[in-house]
């Protein structure tokens, strides 16, 4: 299968801590990929160098064979990376179809006007959002601000999506349908990393988990082997569990 993204040897220090520590890891066209890991383990540091909100202090980042450590995020989004953030980062004064369109104007084809508007319904349809195109996306609910921004991250035509905690906070109804927006996109043959710390959202959507603690890897496999791996379940738990 063609690879989409590989992190060789990757590292980020922040002064005199290391966040990042040598972790390298693939993926492959079409691989939905869980990055787990206990709080401050470094899941967010990586995708942000990913999407180049930080670039790493050492080793590299290839999209598509391409390296692109180090590079800005305008510059790394238009190459087929988009992602969603831990807190939905919505223009609370605008339309939801205007949010959407701000991202067709700064993304590959730089769309604008009618044609914007039309793409923009179409990603709004994607994610169930059709029918509150026209209202201020300060009144959607949290579910909706979710969908307006996978929506958004989907009209950059990316061909790798980032999702970091893009399910966190849903009730049981709400996640079953972020789980299901996501397997569509999936069937759609989308390649996806996300972190994640709901485990029935990974198990559901991840054949493949990669496993950090203390900013280094301790696996990456099958998503039912890793999570029975003797050192995850120490990481999440400790030695009494393990």
């Amino acid at each position: 299968m063609t690879e989409i993204l590989a992190l060789s040897g990757i590292t980020k220090r922040f002064g005199g801590l290391t966040a990042v520590n040598e972790l390298s890891f693939s993926l492959a066209a079409g691989e939905v990929v869980g990055l787990l890991g206990p709080n401050g383990s470094g899941k967010t540091t990586v995708m942000n160098m990913i999407s180049g909100f930080f670039a790493p202090t050492q080793g590299v980042i290839a999209l598509k064979g391409e390296p692109i450590q180090g590079l800005a995020p305008h510059r790394i989004a238009p190459k087929g990376v988009a992602r969603t953030f831990q807190l939905v980062r919505a223009l609370p004064s605008l339309t939801v179809s205007e949010n959407v369109q701000t991202a067709l104007a700064f993304g590959k084809q730089r769309l604008w006007g009618e044609e914007a508007r039309e793409r923009a319904l179409h990603h709004l349809e994607e994610v169930g959002l059709a029918e509150r195109a026209g209202e201020k996306a300060s009144d959607l609910t949290y579910i909706d601000q979710k969908r307006m921004e996978l929506a958004r991250a989907l009209a950059a035509e990316p061909d790798l999506l980032l999702l970091d905690e893009w399910l966190a906070g849903l009730n049981p109804t709400e996640l079953r349908t972020g789980i299901d927006l996501i397997q569509s996109l999936e069937q759609r043959g989308m390649t996806i990393l996300l972190v994640e710390h709901v485990m029935d959202a990974i198990r559901a959507l991840c054949g493949r988990c990669v496993v950090m603690n203390a900013g280094r890897k301790i696996a990456d496999g099958p998503t039912d082997e890793v999570l029975r791996d003797p050192e995850v379940v120490r990481a999440y738990l400790g030695d009494d569990h393990a």
